[in-house]
């Protein structure tokens, strides 16, 4: 699917939809011009009213078919913002939140993923598995749209996103800096040998070609996940979220063990 169907733009309006998207947006504190209510809508419309109240938010009453129209008739449960864009950060932003944590860098890097329902969901599981930051593509490859942050459920509001302009040069310099790079492909060892305490980053390739030939040949590692059925492989976001709760399980024992 083509980035520009999943840019929700409409009259240079930059846009998110969906209650939870919208809710927080407004905790984070992103800024935010203007909230857009279906005429009617009930049930948890009404804590973003009060939200947006607070902060101060204009807000305007729009028709379900206007809505429609600007979500480009993906679902938008009767809630849209019209929003500042997206700011990405770098690489350095990144590695340094992880020292302001005191914690090893833990970061994932989008090889080519072009599926932003994929994007969204890898950013909100990194999120939640206290993934530092993800790396992506500035070409070919999917960015952050009100689709990614729909499919995120607001989760990017709160991971770092860098956009570089070269996949295998970022891996070379993320080396550079300690760490050790991990890539998910089917040929590579079982993922729960391997050991993914310690500074490091994950690459997730493409929907259907996979890790591109040389980001991979730049990998430290090569893990995989056992297929025991008929089906050969999982969707992106799937293995990936299998991979960082298992580099989440293994920290959280260095963790207890350290206690």
């Amino acid at each position: 699917m083509k980035e520009k169907i999943n840019r929700i733009k409409h009259e240079d309006e930059e846009l998110i939809f969906g209650r939870n998207p919208v809710t927080e947006a407004l905790k984070s504190g992103r800024e935010i011009e203007k909230i857009l209510i279906q005429k009617g809508a009930g049930g948890s419309v009404g804590r973003i009213l009060h939200m947006a109240k607070e902060r101060g938010v204009p807000v305007r009453d729009e028709s379900k078919a206007n809505l429609d129209k600007k979500s480009a008739g993906a679902s938008h449960q009767g809630v849209a913002a019209i929003i500042s864009p997206y700011k990405y950060c770098s690489v350095e932003d990144i590695l340094a939140l992880a020292k302001k944590r005191e914690e090893p860098p833990f970061i994932i890097i989008l090889d080519g993923l072009e599926d932003p329902h994929n994007m969204g969901a890898i950013m909100r599981t990194a999120e939640c598995a206290g993934a530092h930051g993800v790396i992506v593509a500035k070409r070919r490859a999917a960015g952050i749209t009100g689709t990614v942050a729909k499919a995120s459920a607001g989760a990017v509001e709160y991971l770092p996103c860098a956009r570089v302009a070269n996949i295998a040069r970022t891996v070379d310099m993320l080396k550079e800096q300690g760490l050790w790079i991990y890539a998910c492909d089917m040929d590579g060892d079982t993922y729960y040998k391997a050991d993914m305490k310690g500074p490091m980053a994950l690459v997730i390739g493409n929907e259907g070609s996979g890790i591109s030939r040389l980001v991979k040949s730049k990998c430290d590692f090569v893990v995989s996940i056992p297929m025991r059925g008929r089906i050969s492989s999982l969707n992106a976001s799937s293995a990936a979220a299998i991979l960082m709760y298992e580099i989440r399980k293994q920290r959280d024992a260095v963790l207890r063990k350290n206690l």
